[in-house]
C-alpha cells in the first residue's frame, strides 16, 4: 500500500526529479491499470475468483479513499450554550463526490453480483485452449458451446433478463461518465488545435447534411460509413470539434472583432450545435465500446481536478466491464441461435418486441440510478426457474380471484417474462448494427 501511494505522490516518476504527471492523472491511470489487471483475463461468464474479487474491492477502496478528504464549505447551524443559534461554515465532502461515489460503488457491487449469478450453470460451456477455433473479430475470446438442440426456454429467458439488468448498469455508468466529462474544462491545447470554422472540421459533405433544412439524425447516420471503429471515431472527433467551435462563437460577444466570428446568425449556429450534440449522443448509444475521442483524451490528460479524475476513471472502467459482460451474454445467445439455425433477423426478433423503438433521449445519471433502485435483486438460474413456475401458479390464482396478500406481493416482485421493449441500444443491435470491441 505504501509503495502504491508513493508512486501516486511521485506522479509515476520514480526518479524523483519532479517530471511526473499530475496527481489527478496518476490516480486516473491507477484505477484504469487496476481494472485492466483484475478484469483483463476474465473472458467467460463465470464468477470472479474470491481472491481476485477481494483484491479489487480492497485496492479500489484505497484509491477512492482520497475522495473522503476532498471537501467544500457548507453553511450549518450551531446552537450555543445560551440557546442562541448561529450559522457557521463547516466542511463536508464535495457534493458531486457525495452523490456519485456511493452510486458507482453500488453499480460495482451489482456487476460483480451479476457475474456471481453464473455459478453452477451447465447449459453452455467454453472450448479449452487448444480447441478454440474462433475466426471472427474476437478471435482471442474462448468459443461458446451449447447443446445441439440449443438452450432451454427458461435458460434463454434468464440470459435475456441478465442482459437487460447489466444493460441498466451500463446506461447508468455511461450517464455518470458523460456528466463528469462535460464538467471537465476543455484544455487550451485542444482549443488551439481547432480550425476557425466548423465547416473545415466537418468537411463539405457532412456540413451540408447537418445544415440541411430537412435534417434527420437517424437518416444522417444511415448515410454515413460506420463500418469500422476508426470511421466511427473519426466522425465523433470531427463533430465534437465543430461543436466546440460553434459554442465558442456563440459565447463571443464581439464577433466582428474576433477571429472566431462568422456571418452565420446566432440562432442558426445554436441549431447546428444542437444537431451535432444529437448525433454525438446517438453515436454513444449505438457504439458504446468506441475508444475515447480526442476531446475526452485531452480533458483527462490535462485535468487537474482529482475528484473528477476518480469519478471519470471509475465510471469508465465500470462501463467497460458492463459492456464486456453484455458481450459475453450475447455470445451465448448467438451460439444458441446458431444451434437452432436461426437467421440474425429471427434471433433479433426473439429478443426485441416488434414495434417502433422508443424515442432517443439524453441519459440522465439520477434517473438511471432510480431505475436500478427499483429493479429486483440478482438471481441465479435456479432462482429464476423457481420464480418462473411460481409465477404461472400465482397468475392462475389471480385470475380465479383466490390470490392472497402474500401471493400478490410475490407476484409484484417477480420479473416479467413477457417480451419487453428494450432500450435504444438494443433496437439498434436488432437492426444488425454491431458495436465495436470494448475500449479496455
Amino acid at each position: 500500500m505504501k509503495e502504491r501511494f508513493a508512486k501516486l505522490l511521485l506522479g509515476e516518476d520514480m526518479s524523483g526529479t519532479g517530471k511526473g504527471v499530475s496527481s489527478a492523472l496518476a490516480l486516473s491511470n491507477a484505477v484504469t491499470n487496476l481494472a485492466a489487471s483484475v478484469f483483463g483475463e476474465h473472458r467467460k461468464l463465470e464468477p470472479m475468483a474470491p481472491d481476485t474479487k477481494e483484491r479489487w474491492k480492497k485496492e479500489v477502496g484505497w484509491l477512492l479513499s482520497v475522495t473522503d478528504h476532498i471537501v467544500e464549505f457548507v453553511p450549518t447551524r450551531q446552537t450555543a450554550e445560551n440557546g442562541t443559534t448561529m450559522e457557521i461554515m463547516s466542511t463536508a465532502q464535495r457534493r458531486d463526490l457525495q452523490m456519485n461515489i456511493p452510486a458507482l460503488r453500488k453499480l460495482d457491487a451489482m456487476l460483480i453480483g451479476y457475474m456471481d449469478n453464473f455459478v453452477d450453470q451447465s447449459e453452455f460451456w467454453y472450448e479449452k485452449g487448444g480447441d478454440n477455433k474462433r475466426d471472427d473479430d474476437k478471435w482471442w475470446m474462448p468459443t461458446v458451446k451449447v447443446p445441439a438442440e440449443g438452450l432451454s426456454e427458461v435458460t434463454r429467458k434468464w440470459l435475456q433478463y441478465q442482459k437487460e439488468c447489466v444493460n441498466q448498469v451500463l446506461k447508468a455508468a455511461m450517464a455518470i461518465n458523460a456528466q463528469v466529462l462535460v464538467e471537465m474544462e476543455i484544455p487550451e491545447v485542444y482549443i488551439e488545435s481547432l480550425p476557425k470554422k466548423g465547416k473545415t472540421s466537418l468537411g463539405d459533405a457532412i456540413y451540408r447534411s447537418i445544415t440541411d433544412e430537412e435534417f434527420d439524425p437517424l437518416d444522417f447516420l444511415e448515410g454515413m460509413d460506420l463500418s469500422t471503429e476508426h470511421k466511427v471515431l473519426d466522425l465523433k472527433n470531427r463533430i465534437e470539434a465543430s461543436t466546440i467551435i460553434w459554442k465558442r462563437k456563440m459565447q463571443t460577444k464581439q464577433e466582428a472583432k474576433s477571429s472566431w466570428g462568422s456571418i452565420i446568425s446566432f440562432e442558426k449556429r445554436e441549431q447546428f450545435e444542437e444537431r451535432a450534440e444529437t448525433i454525438l449522443h446517438l453515436l454513444k448509444l449505438q457504439f458504446p465500446g468506441t475508444p475515447q475521442s480526442q476531446l475526452d483524451i485531452s480533458k483527462i490528460q490535462y485535468n487537474q481536478d482529482v475528484g473528477y479524475a476518480l469519478l471519470e476513471s471509475y465510471s469508465r472502467v465500470l462501463e467497460s466491464l458492463a459492456y464486456s459482460v453484455m458481450s459475453r451474454i450475447e455470445d451465448v445467445l448467438g451460439a444458441d441461435a446458431a444451434a437452432q439455425n436461426l437467421t440474425a433477423t429471427e434471433a433479433a426478433r426473439r429478443i426485441v418486441e416488434a414495434g417502433d423503438a422508443p424515442a432517443t433521449r439524453k441519459l440522465d445519471a439520477k434517473e438511471e440510478l432510480e431505475k436500478l433502485n427499483e429493479a429486483p435483486a440478482s438471481m441465479t438460474l435456479y432462482d429464476f426457474m423457481g420464480w418462473h413456475f411460481d409465477q404461472d401458479e400465482l397468475m392462475r390464482k389471480k385470475e380465479e380471484g383466490t390470490l392472497d396478500e402474500a401471493g400478490e406481493a410475490k407476484l409484484k416482485k417477480a420479473p416479467s417474462l413477457a417480451p419487453k421493449k428494450f432500450s435504444y441500444v438494443d433496437s439498434l443491435a436488432a437492426g444488425g448494427m454491431r458495436s465495436p470491441s470494448a475500449r479496455h
